[in-house]
């Protein structure tokens, strides 16, 4: 395969008066500090691919400035599109000691009271996204067009669709409950909905929203913006933070958005802790604050008389002017992080994050999670346009499976239980009084939720899939087919979903019956997550997959078992948003092997039409010691696979290389294991053997913890440790971490916190995952339309995995090393953060030194990024040699400090 590459490797910075940096001057001088060379290289790549426009991929180690340099020359480059033909440069006005403002400011800056022509939107300050009318040609539309419609229904679920009802302490008559007469599509009504003076009266995102945030305000959009999106909102709390360094900070305005989560500062709300749950409060709260709660009395005389009572909403967002204030504050201090929202919320006593929403429309920058803006309807429900816009997505070096996973559905058989439970009181109530639609679609319903519980719970009767083993994967044909309900239109029972209002109706009423007060199970929540699986299941057979798990949850007296549908391709899902945009580039510091990329979200693109640059690193030879330990002290061979890792001779000799090098490593080690029961289980056998007593004589020894909540303030102890004065007891510390989690997915271990790291193993995922192996048969099968027509039931068993992987020809194969590597070089590039940092870097296992022409797939070196494989030890006769070459890295740079 060919790609248009370019490769910029100079370690060095620009010299005064060189071409490099009178270039960079004219073009980014909005870089704060003296770049170098391959920063330079950097932004010029990224700049003329926002030229071009298209599919661009740009690759830069982690430690060599990259957020930086992406920030300067994406913004430079937004602001020469936006200014067009105006002589004066943003970098003049800043060396003149002037700021934009004025009579010079440029129209796109200027306040709204000036005549602008650029265009007014309408925007719904509650939900940020407009209400869009609908007609008759919706069902006509292609099967793909009309499921795209559908996902609709999720966003308004997610966004505060009229879900639920409250009686707030008020008994509700039962025929409040009572679901308005339905006509389907085959009936009198052909758009399949009810008609309430001739509006839809479905799942309505203006359903009892707060008047205060109801009115329709017009907000200054921008024609074009800049997306920035990682996964992490550290990441982006460090995006934010690179950003205030620069010019742009002062001249461009900066949304940036979260999760309520993260932004939430209600109390009451946070007491669930549980995310979507939070949501689910915080809509409640909104929905409640003007909605009427009918209460019907009888009034003698056969008569009835209805009264009303307004429930209270939240109170951070009950005064309007307050939400003002807070968007004209984010205005006047320039770019906040998600904290520093948090901050001014608190002090306004409004909410951050329907304030940071409100700020999107006007914004030239927005900062936002991956999510936001690879999901459909999380765009549509933000009101994101992006539309003649440039998407940059950094860290993608997992892009493709976290695109798919946002796609996927989960369903569990509690959920599923609590479903039927509530349609069969519902309908034992209701059914006399239930028109024939109604009648005809709730139970339907239940038949799907009986057949999906019979499933999970092996019990006998027509509507059973029988396996194996307590897992196994399907195509979507081959689940409907077993189950015996293939003759349902799922189309039309979604849509009947979506416009009855039916959820609204049974959750209220299932809550008043059993007076439901369980934060951890939510009727709406069990509905949606069975609509959900439902909307998957109209996906086309080959796009996905449903597993069935059986298997119980490790606490006693829980029922297991969850229906899941798995996304394969997201091939269609990243077109939509390459159509869009006028540009989408792809960031990371280890973005290869990009051709797996290409083939998975942009197949359409031939190879020398995509630009992909790859820089070096910035540090010298010197700095770093990489090298391949294939034997322990005692001279036993490492090998630390599946079989092996966990017997005694195994975990002794990897406690004895730890004794060794907390000996000759100053400061800070980082070890990493594949899992955290891997870790666990090394972790208590050193504590028995003694080997954690003989280590903690000379260094701490830390845990990274399951909960991500606990994580920092193990850091901290951990980075107190190093930094306290050397004494008798201890020189430094070790931490022992897990790959992929949160330690290796982020965290910066710069100077003394990360000297030394050293990976236990090769982190090959588990092959009886079954998700996984599903993923490996069909990237296999890219491109191969005789072999993807095979549909071969997996049962999850590991041993069918290694058959699966055995009988792979190429693709799926590479995929399944490419995730190990790619967790492998995520983890070690933790330690290099800055042109004068050094670290060593000891990959543990016989399988890194092994001859290529041995080993059944490729060489794992093969796969480190080009700046340590470059400069790897790839074999040493004994550990001695380790040790010595340990001693001389060291001690070099310790006389170098001096």
């Amino acid at each position: 395969m060919s790609y248009n590459v370019n490769l910029g490797g100079k370690m060095s910075r620009a010299k005064n008066g060189e071409t490099g940096e009178e270039e960079m001057k004219q073009k980014f001088g909005g870089f704060p500090y003296k770049p170098y060379s391959i920063q330079i290289d950097f932004m010029n790549a990224l700049y003329d691919s926002l030229n071009k426009g298209g599919i661009a991929m740009l690759e830069s180690p982690t430690g060599t400035g990259k957020t930086l340099s992406i920030i300067c020359s994406a913004l430079q480059w937004l602001f020469d599109r936006k200014q067009g033909q105006d002589d004066v440069s943003l970098v003049d006005k800043q060396l003149n000691g002037e700021r934009l403002g004025s009579d010079d400011e440029p129209d796109w800056l200027r306040s709204k009271e000036v005549e602008s022509p650029k265009k007014k939107v309408k925007v719904k300050k509650r939900y940020g996204f407009r209400n869009k009318k609908r007609d008759g040609s919706e069902l006509e539309e292609s099967f793909r067009g009309f499921i795209n419609q559908l996902r609709e229904f999720e966003a308004d679920l997610e966004n505060g669709g009229d879900l639920g009802v409250k009686d707030d302490g008020d008994k509700l008559d039962d025929m409040e409950f009572l679901v308005e007469e339905y006509e389907s599509g085959d009936e009198k009504n052909e758009l399949g909905m009810k008609k309430r003076g001739g509006v839809c009266c479905g799942l309505s995102s203006s359903d009892g929203e707060d008047e205060e945030f109801s009115d329709e305000d017009e907000e200054e959009e921008t024609d074009l913006k800049i997306y920035f999106c990682s996964r992490t909102h550290s990441q982006l709390s460090q995006f934010v933070k690179e950003l205030k360094k620069t010019v742009f900070a002062n001249e461009l305005r900066v949304a940036c958005l979260g999760s309520r989560k993260n932004f939430c500062i209600n109390e009451e709300v946070l007491k669930v802790e549980n995310s979507s749950l939070i949501n689910e409060r915080c809509l409640d709260l909104q929905k409640n604050k003007k909605s009427q709660v009918s209460k019907m009395k009888n009034s003698g005389a056969g008569g009835r008389k209805r009264q009303t009572k307004a429930s209270s909403g939240c109170p951070m967002l009950s005064k309007r002017k307050l939400q003002k204030q807070f968007r004209n504050e984010m205005t006047e201090k320039g770019p906040l992080d998600i904290e520093d929202l948090v901050r001014l919320g608190g002090n306004l006593g409004t909410c951050p994050y329907y304030g940071s929403r409100n700020m999107v429309p006007a914004a030239d920058l927005v900062v936002l999670p991956y999510q936001s803006i690879l999901s459909k309807s999380s765009r549509e429900s933000l009101g994101l346009s992006l539309k003649n816009s440039v998407v940059i997505i950094d860290e993608a070096h997992n892009l493709a499976d976290s695109l798919i996973s946002m796609y996927d559905s989960k369903v569990t058989l509690s959920q599923l239980e609590l479903v039927n439970s509530s349609l069969e009181g519902y309908f034992q109530r209701f059914h006399n009084l239930l028109g024939s639609g109604n009648r005809r679609h709730i139970q339907t319903l239940m038949v799907l939720t009986r057949a999906f519980v019979q499933t999970l719970c092996n019990q006998d009767g027509p509507n059973l899939v029988k396996t194996s083993g307590s897992e196994c994967s399907l195509c979507i044909n081959e689940f409907v087919f077993s189950l015996n309900i293939d003759n349902i239109n799922l189309v039309k029972l979604l849509q009947y979903i979506k416009d009855s209002n039916m959820i609204h109706k049974v959750s209220g009423y299932g809550d008043k019956i059993i007076s439901l007060q369980n934060d951890n199970t939510s009727i709406v929540s069990a509905f949606r997550a069975l609509a959900g699986l439902l909307l998957s299941l109209t996906n086309h057979d080959s796009d996905g997959r449903i597993i069935i798990s059986r298997k119980k949850p490790k606490d006693s007296g829980q029922q297991g078992g969850y229906l899941k549908y798995v996304m394969l391709t997201g091939e269609k899902i990243f077109h939509e948003i390459v159509n869009e945009a006028h540009a989408v580039v792809l960031a990371g510091g280890t973005l290869q092997p990009i051709e797996e990329t290409r083939v998975r979200l942009f197949p359409w693109l031939l190879p020398d039409q995509l630009h992909f640059f790859s820089c070096g690193h910035i540090i010298s030879s010197d700095n770093i010691l990489p090298i391949s330990v294939s034997t322990g002290p005692s001279g036993q061979p490492f090998d630390f696979s599946y079989g092996s890792r966990s017997t005694s001779t195994m975990v002794g000799e990897l406690g004895r290389l730890l004794c060794n090098l907390v000996t000759v490593v100053p400061q800070g080690i980082i070890v990493f294991f594949s899992s955290f029961d891997y870790e666990e289980h090394v972790y208590n056998a050193w504590e028995a053997s003694g080997i954690l007593g003989r280590m903690m004589k000379k260094k701490r020894v830390f845990r990274e913890p399951r909960k991500n909540t606990e994580v920092e303030t193990i850091l901290k102890e951990y980075k107190e440790s190093i930094d306290s004065p050397l004494g008798t007891t201890n020189n430094g510390a070790v931490i022992l971490a897990v790959v992929g989690g949160k330690i290796s997915e982020g965290i910066n271990f710069s100077d003394g916190l990360g000297r030394c790291i050293v990976m236990v193993g090769l982190p090959y995922p588990s092959p009886s995952d079954i998700e996984l192996m599903e993923r490996v048969k069909h990237i296999d099968c890219i491109g191969d339309p005789i072999k993807s027509s095979n549909g071969t039931c997996f049962n999850g068993d590991a041993q069918a995995g290694f058959e699966i992987l055995r009988s792979c020809k190429h693709r799926g194969r590479e995929y399944y090393e490419n995730i190990c590597m790619k967790a492998v070089n995520q983890s070690i590039g933790r330690a290099i953060r800055h042109i004068d940092d050094y670290a060593a870097i000891l990959l543990v296992d016989t399988r890194y030194t092994l001859d290529p022409s041995k080993n059944n797939f490729s060489h794992p070196t093969n796969k480190l990024p080009h700046w340590i494989k470059n400069r790897l030890v790839s074999k040493t006769t004994s550990y001695g040699d380790v040790h010595q070459l340990l001693h001389q890295f060291f001690k070099f740079h310790k006389s170098k400090s001096v």
